[in-house]
């Protein structure tokens, strides 16, 4: 099977439990009927739990990707009559500013560089708008914003907050009651640790009344939230991966709850990040959240060939980045089933990559 023998600690897919890993080898079973409903609802109530999501909120299952619940959110819940500010710090905030674009929402595309926004009310474009949007962890570089300055935002200036959650949700704090969120998109792949597949929405009962009627049978919010209703979905959902997900979320349960995923999400980065600081890599942003670090090269070396390298001669797979990019950062996953003995990984092929001893 491709990569299956290669240590992965790349940014989605991430490394699965063998527990979960275990539900994906069965039969998938038919999910026309109560059991299944009661798999929808169990998925619900505990999304719901680790969000602090406010009482009346609702959940709809995507058998999608998360640029598809990206684009699904601003379809069904904004109109030409809005005026959208889009944080765009990367390749997924610019992928909201396309998405805007394409919707003809009206919107002000605004680039962000070196900073957590937790200055926004400063920074912020001097114009009157309706709504705030956000890719709460710009994946591309691995830049993480402040979730309680631009909840504050949001509020002061009654702005309706959608954030995508994608790649934090479980290894970084996000709280929709106490940061004022009323929309957040989650995918299966990231801190999830699941396959790719499925896409969640959590709407806020704020987000429930602006849910319009739209010219889209897929992506038709209001038909999802009828169906759901009987802990259904309109059309076939990713059942396997419900299922697994059902599953994933006892295990964050069982093992403590969100706030210890979070724990051991940060643990695992500070000893990933402590570890290799006598290597010519340094950290390429400040604000780096638990789930990832991305890594600049000192030496001159180009990230590109140091991807390719771990994963030719290590069986070590990093994330790299494109366009202009390519030679500069390289992403290092700390989201999913890690530990430090499976970080040694990573960290060992490096030192070796570089023929130095470690302390």
């Amino acid at each position: 099977m491709i990569y299956e023998d290669f240590a992965i600690f790349t940014p989605g897919p991430v490394k699965m439990s063998e527990e979960i890993l275990a539900i994906g080898a069965k039969q998938t079973p038919y999910f026309r009927n109560d059991k299944f409903s009661e798999v929808t609802f169990n998925c619900e109530k505990g999304l719901l739990k680790m969000l602090n999501a406010p009482k009346g909120s609702k959940v709809i299952f995507l058998t999608a990707s998360g640029t598809a619940g990206m684009e699904s959110v601003v379809m069904n819940l904004l109109t030409d009559e809005d005026k959208a500010l889009v944080i765009n710090g990367g390749g997924f905030g610019g992928r909201f500013v396309d998405i805007c674009k394409t919707h003809k929402i009206p919107h002000t595309d605004f680039k962000v560089q070196h900073t957590n926004l937790s200055d926004i009310a400063t920074l912020a474009p001097n114009e009157s708008f309706t709504s705030l949007i956000v890719n709460a962890h710009e994946t591309s570089v691995g830049h993480l914003y402040d979730l309680n300055a631009l909840g504050s935002y949001a509020k002061k200036n009654d702005l309706f907050f959608i954030v995508d959650a994608i790649s934090m949700f479980v290894t970084d704090p996000i709280d929709m009651c106490a940061q004022n969120i009323d929309t957040v998109i989650i995918s299966s792949q990231k801190g999830l640790a699941l396959p790719p597949g499925l896409t969640m929405v959590v709407l806020a009962p704020r987000a429930l009344e602006k849910v319009q009627d739209i010219n889209s049978l897929y992506f038709n919010f209001k038909d999802y939230l009828h169906n759901g209703e009987r802990g259904q979905t309109p059309y076939t959902p990713a059942v396997t991966i419900m299922l697994q997900l059902e599953a994933r979320l006892m295990q964050i349960e069982r093992d403590g709850g969100v706030k210890q995923s979070i724990t051991l999400a940060k643990e695992i980065a500070a000893y990933f990040r402590e570890n290799i600081t006598p290597l010519p890599l340094k950290p390429y942003t400040a604000y780096m959240p638990n789930a990832m670090t991305t890594l600049t090269p000192t030496d001159g070396k180009s990230a590109i060939d140091i991807v390719r390298d771990l994963e030719n001669d290590y069986k070590v797979m990093v994330c790299p980045n494109g366009g202009d990019q390519r030679d500069m950062i390289f992403r290092v996953s700390h989201m999913g089933a890690m530990s430090k003995a499976y970080t040694d990984l990573l960290i060992d092929a490096l030192y070796d990559y570089y023929g130095m001893q470690r302390a």
